[in-house]
């Protein structure tokens, strides 16, 4: 009588264990990576987003704007009462303009900075601008409240036409303007203490 055996054979077995072997460690390496992704932290350091949550790195950027004279524009206070304020108001003097908004993380980093510079800008006869655009003014006056923001604040026209004027594209930005009106810096993103101080180097007249 004859008995049917399957008889393995060993080279087959050894690659089938092989290729388990393999596709586990590779299974393994690619979970491995995944929970390394969805567990490390974005740095938020020197960076600033953009609407559409693009990261860019904050800092002295340039504009066509540079050396060419500050696009001019009249726009309404919005924590004073709701006079019009006009670049040629400040004629003579150097301003510094900050286009900002109240659901921008880096302007709600920024402001607390700009208010407690704002003295010391004052005494030196600088004048400091905020611009508020891309929201209800409503909004903006609420913010301004919340951070004791005591320095010019206006709103920008329902289209953010001087945002668009000066070439903006992510908020914050701020611009120096010297004291012959011509745009001399650009700044992208929150600026620090030594960014306001580079930047301001550029009032002096040579």
């Amino acid at each position: 009588m004859e008995t049917n055996q399957t008889i393995t054979n060993p080279k087959s077995r050894k690659r089938s264990v092989v290729v388990f072997v393999v596709t586990n460690i590779l299974i393994i390496g690619a979970l491995v990576l995944l929970w390394t992704q969805l567990t490390t932290p974005v740095s938020k350091s020197n960076a600033t987003h953009s609407p559409d949550d693009t990261l860019i790195s904050a800092g002295d950027a340039p504009s066509p704007l540079i050396g060419k004279a500050a696009p001019t524009f009249a726009l309404s206070t919005i924590n004073g009462n709701n006079k019009s304020v006009s670049l040629s108001d400040y004629k003579g003097k150097p301003v510094i303009i900050n286009f900002w908004a109240s659901w921008c993380d880096p302007c709600v980093r920024e402001t607390p900075f700009l208010q407690r510079s704002w003295p010391d800008l004052q005494a030196k006869g600088v004048v400091l601008l905020g611009i508020n655009g891309g929201e209800p003014s409503s909004a903006g006056t609420k913010f301004l409240q919340k951070y004791g923001v005591s320095y010019t604040s206006v709103a920008d026209t329902v289209t953010g036409n001087t945002f668009s004027d000066y070439g903006g594209t992510n908020r914050p930005e701020t611009f120096f303007i010297d004291r012959s009106g011509k745009v001399v810096a650009r700044w992208v993103g929150e600026i620090d203490a030594a960014g306001l101080q580079q930047e301001m180097a550029k009032f002096q007249e040579k």
